[in-house]
């Protein structure tokens, strides 16, 4: 997943078990082939591990893009659409994914659904203000579910002091490119884990040891990448 970084790239590193390993893995070419490369972490989780393992890091706040994002995935489907979020970091890794040139995810081949939403919940990162009224706005979408918490049953917040509704998506008919622009309307929503679009190459690590890469068409990617500017 690492093998296309090159010295001289500024990289984003993913949250998540499969991205942690992506991590380990540039942190061994860092120091073996001496990479001169920046990183830009989408979590506290993350950039705690990068900086025990001594990759450097720089401000995302002063620059405008990346060359090339490694991340993990909760669902894909065969249009390469996503959910993200387990791990309620989807909202820095929406950010740095969109500024990304390239963007490649790993997953096991347990996470290739049919359908979204066909074992993972869909987390919608929301204000605690005005929670109970952005909650009705979800139901109203058809979209039920509960205020994530921690193990000891604290309210779980994201690296940006967000809460989060895990909502099912029950509705097999459901469009949705249409679902998450609904979603976006909602004023108290910040963000959600539908990743229609990011992923430019998908590599499946199957049952039985082997690397499938699942690649977006050449024009759809091109015209994604047109549209972030």
């Amino acid at each position: 997943m690492v093998a296309e970084v090159q010295s001289g790239m500024i990289v984003g590193l993913g949250t998540g078990r499969t991205a942690s390993r992506g991590v380990l893995a540039l942190a061994r070419r860092v120091k073996q082939e001496k990479l001169s490369i920046r990183c830009v972490p989408t979590s506290h989780a993350t950039e705690t591990l990068a900086r025990a393992y001594q990759i450097p890091l720089l401000d995302f706040a002063m620059e405008e893009e990346v060359d090339f994002l490694f991340d993990g995935a909760d669902e894909v489907d065969p249009n390469l659409r996503m959910i993200k979020g387990a791990g309620g970091a989807m909202i820095r890794e929406r950010i740095v994914a969109y500024a990304a040139k390239r963007r490649v995810y790993m997953v096991t081949e347990s996470k290739m659904v049919h359908r979204l939403g066909q074992r993972a919940t869909l987390p919608v990162g929301v204000l605690a203000f005005g929670l109970a009224s952005t909650r009705a706005s979800l139901r109203r979408l058809g979209l039920n579910g509960v205020v994530r918490r921690t193990l000891d049953g604290h309210l779980f917040l994201t690296d940006n002091g967000c809460l989060i509704v895990d909502v099912s998506l029950d509705d097999p008919t459901m469009n949705l490119e249409e679902l998450a622009m609904q979603i976006d309307r909602i004023p108290g929503v910040v963000d959600h884990g539908l990743f229609l679009t990011e992923a430019d190459e998908v590599v499946v690590q199957t049952n039985d040891g082997r690397i499938e890469r699942l690649t977006r068409p050449a024009q759809e990617a091109e015209a994604q990448s047109l549209s972030r500017g």
